[in-house]
This record gives C-alpha cells, sequence and structure tokens, in this order.
C-alpha cells in the first residue's frame, strides 16, 4: 500500500465516521418529536447507541464513550448532547488520528 493510498483511506474513515455520527446523534435527539414515546424510544436506543460508539471507536475513546452515550440517552433532557459527533472531534482533531 502506497503513503496516497493509505492517507486517503484514513480521509474516507474520517468523512464517513463523521457523517455517521451526525446520523446516529439525529436519531437520539428524534425522541423529542413524540411526547411519551419518547422515553420508551431512549430506553431502546441507549443500550444500541452504545454498541455502535463501542464498534465506532476501538479502544479506550470507544469503551468510554459507548458508556456515556449510554448513560447520556437514558438521562432525561440530556439528548441533546452529541456525543457522537463529540467522540469524532476529540478522535480526529484533539487527538489527530
Amino acid at each position: 500500500m502506497t503513503k496516497e493510498v493509505a492517507v486517503q483511506s484514513v480521509k474516507d474513515t474520517k468523512s464517513r465516521d463523521l457523517a455517521l455520527s451526525l446520523i446516529f446523534d439525529g436519531i437520539g435527539m428524534m425522541s423529542y418529536l413524540v411526547p411519551f414515546f419518547g422515553a420508551l424510544s431512549d430506553v431502546i436506543w441507549a443500550p444500541i447507541a452504545g454498541l455502535i460508539m463501542l464498534r465506532m471507536y476501538k479502544g479506550t475513546v470507544g469503551a468510554v464513550s459507548g458508556v456515556l452515550v449510554f448513560i447520556e440517552e437514558l438521562m432525561p433532557g440530556l439528548d441533546f448532547i452529541p456525543t457522537f459527533t463529540i467522540t469524532w472531534i476529540y478522535k480526529y482533531i484533539i487527538k489527530k488520528e
């Protein structure tokens, strides 16, 4: 694999992770749209979001973020926090992977 191919692969992964993060944060915020249904959807979405986060962001970052997104989705009123996008910012901008 040449250096150019490796760099392009990293850029593709970075863009894909950002798009998925925005989509998953949107799904998590959708519980605000339907009153009463939101609480039920959060109970279903919380473990799914935690597992997705764990798979998307490997290692310690994924494990910690998976727990945080699980708690954030279960706690009433915290759905507005874009946990997936914050994790993307941490991984690709702050840590510069």
